[in-house]
């Protein structure tokens, strides 16, 4: 049986542009039915969602049949936790709050096995190397992970060229949100100043040859990064989907009369 190859990562090496969603409700079950959607990516969110290992693990399998590439945000870039992460089979994932080059060299060794990282070497137990019967895995999981880091503060902007020209960096995610808010705009990420940065920290990306990829649930404006060059940009959430969805639904009985017969009526059950 041989390894599995990465199709995203193959994908942004090829320059085609890959349309992501955010899973932030913690659930197979929804990342099922996220991964039905169609979408090229969805990210299991391990930093704001309430993930853990286990949990993540659930997720990968339970999209293992989707044709959407699952990636990996962990809570934090732990050499100790990238390792548990890459074992339960994530081929690709995306560090947040990336701000130094060191940082990022640092990163790279975590994600790859010696002579060239420091990944601990435990394929045999592990669900990545299907329990040791991908006969390929070892000799080929250095090159089929897909390293993404998340620059999203000021101190990451002014490190980006170097962060970005890191050899084994294939990509860098700009965090608006978090951005914003470092730039003295909170809640407001559309701030035209912040826009500016956003815009030209992916050129700069770009200028590296990398991969430059963000997050907005604006139609417009990820439109609007895909045509500066972007070429992974997630769309949405399906937390707010959710939300957006049960609230748009129940507004639209916010006409219905209620009647004192209704009213006063006894409760139904199942």
């Amino acid at each position: 049986m041989p390894a599995p190859r990465n199709t995203f990562k193959q994908a942004l090496a090829e320059g085609r542009p890959q349309i992501g969603l955010w899973l932030a409700l913690a659930n197979p079950y929804t990342a099922e039915t996220c991964g039905g959607a169609g979408f090229d990516w969805l990210l299991i969110d391990g930093e704001h969602a309430p993930n853990d290992v286990p949990l993540m693990m659930a997720q990968l399998q339970a999209l293992s049949g989707s044709p959407s590439h699952p990636i990996i945000r962990p809570v934090i870039g732990e050499p100790w936790l990238i390792k548990q992460l890459l074992d339960i089979g994530a081929q690709t994932l995306l560090v947040p709050m990336v701000e130094t080059g060191e940082q990022a060299r640092a990163l790279v060794r975590a994600v790859r096995y010696p002579p060239h990282g420091m990944r601990g070497v435990g394929a045999a137990l592990a669900r990545a190397s299907a329990f040791n019967r991908a006969e390929d895995y070892l000799a080929t999981a250095n090159a089929e992970i897909c390293l993404l880091l998340q620059v999203e503060s000021r101190a990451g902007l002014a490190a980006l060229d170097e962060i970005a020209s890191t050899e084994g960096v294939d990509g860098v995610f700009i965090g608006p949100a978090d951005l914003a808010a470092d730039m003295g705009f909170l809640g407001r990420p559309g701030a035209p100043e912040v826009q500016q940065a956003v815009e030209a920290a992916l050129a700069r990306i770009q200028s590296h040859g990398k991969a430059a990829g963000i997050l907005t649930s604006d139609t417009k404006l990820a439109k609007r990064y895909l045509e500066l060059g972007a070429l992974f940009v997630a769309v949405g959430n399906d937390v707010s989907l959710l939300v957006s969805a049960t609230s748009r639904l129940r507004a639209s009985f916010d006409d219905v009369p209620v009647s004192s017969a209704g009213a006063n009526a006894p409760a139904s059950g199942y």
